[in-house]
């Protein structure tokens, strides 16, 4: 049986820096992107709210993907106190509508992985899931060969949703974020 490579090098600084070390170790790359808000574009932070903060996924499952954490690292729901939970919710809501407004998606996944076995690739630090989802984006590629098309940069999409959370400025102020 032979198999086809595909050349991904962006993918080695997730295996390298996989392993998540607490609060105040430098492999939980939340807790990193958390304290460098200096670096939030380099670091793909789009919105940091008062107790949250919304990060592209650097490894996206499709294109728009973003993570929704709590500043504070913790790796369970019960951890969180209410301003935590509700404020997570808040940021979830908001970027919906602000990717229903600039990618006008046919529908969103949303989901939080609880622990290693249930897929949590950082379980020490809680974060929600926001895939915006299109129909037909699982195309011949995924059918035929289990790859996936990102059809947008990073980059291009974190000055895309920077321009309009700025746009909406007031309005993002006033929801507390």
């Amino acid at each position: 049986m032979t198999y086809d490579q595909l050349w991904a090098p962006w993918r080695l600084s997730y295996i390298v820096n996989s392993k998540e070390e607490g609060p105040s170790g430098n492999g939980c790359f939340l807790c990193r992107y958390r304290d460098q808000p200096t670096r939030d574009s380099e670091n793909y932070v789009v919105l940091r709210g008062t107790s949250t903060f919304v990060v592209l996924n650097r490894f996206p499952y499709n294109n728009g993907h973003l993570l929704v954490a709590p500043l504070a690292h913790k790796g369970t729901l019960d951890e969180l106190d209410d301003a935590e939970l509700l404020e997570c919710q808040h940021q979830l809501r908001a970027m919906a509508g602000v990717y229903r407004r600039i990618l006008q998606p046919d529908g969103f996944n949303i989901g939080l992985n609880l622990g290693r076995s249930a897929g949590a690739g950082l379980p020490g630090h809680l974060h929600w899931h926001l895939v915006p989802r299109w129909s037909g984006d699982t195309n011949f590629m995924t059918l035929l060969d289990d790859v996936r098309v990102i059809s947008q940069s990073l980059e291009a999409l974190y000055t895309l949703l920077r321009a309009e959370l700025d746009k909406e400025g007031e309005k993002t102020r006033v929801m507390g974020f």
